[in-house]
């Protein structure tokens, strides 16, 4: 069986590579793409979702989003010499890091999902076609507030898109699941992916 040309890297939250992203490579394997999904922490074990203080100090101690972009860039480089085309997805965190690559030149598409510090980080300009996803509510800030303000800009590469429920709404081991949201999201994620890895 030949190689895929395509290669996706999947980020992944303050909680490390945990079930969750073991579903996520699971739902994104029908893809004719290879799903690497790194580990940015400096610990094998993922944490647990009743360590979130502990796992969120870690993050924003040891690796920060500025370094796990760092850690990103540079395997999408590594990457980019491997495959004709590259992409990510990250959810939370991973999609704040997901969002910064998206004016980087080194991804051809870019998937972020309930990425709450995007708001840090309103002013970036997509070079790829990038689609962004929110649940209705966050408890950190306004949904809708941020929305407007990132299409005001009119990137016409930009997609966002807003799905009932809470932060975690696309995580079945999360106690916000939503399945019939989540289930809509993957959708909206394997359209976009369908249309964006085209076979050249």
């Amino acid at each position: 069986m030949e190689k895929p040309n395509k290669a996706i890297l999947l980020i992944h939250e303050i909680y490390g590579v945990n079930d969750h992203m073991k579903f996520v490579k699971q739902e994104l394997s029908k893809l004719e793409a290879d799903i690497i999904c790194p580990n940015l922490l400096s610990r094998d074990i993922p944490y647990r979702y009743e360590e979130e203080d502990m796992a969120y100090q870690n993050f924003v101690q040891n690796i920060g989003i500025d370094e796990g972009s760092r850690q990103i860039n540079n395997m999408l480089i590594q990457l980019k010499q491997e495959y004709e085309e590259v992409g990510v997805i990250g959810f939370s965190v991973g999609a704040t890091i997901s969002w910064l690559c998206s004016e980087n030149n080194l991804c051809d598409f870019v998937i972020g999902c309930y990425g709450s510090r995007i708001r840090d980080y309103i002013n970036r300009r997509p070079v790829c076609p990038t689609l962004l996803i929110f649940p209705a509510e966050e408890q950190t800030f306004d949904v809708d507030c941020l929305i407007n303000s990132l299409e005001q800009k009119r990137e016409p590469l930009l997609k966002i898109k807003k799905f009932y429920g809470f932060h975690g709404f696309m995580n079945p081991f999360s106690k916000t699941f939503n399945k019939e949201s989540a289930d809509e999201a993957f959708q909206t994620v394997s359209d976009f992916l369908e249309k964006h890895l085209a076979d050249h």
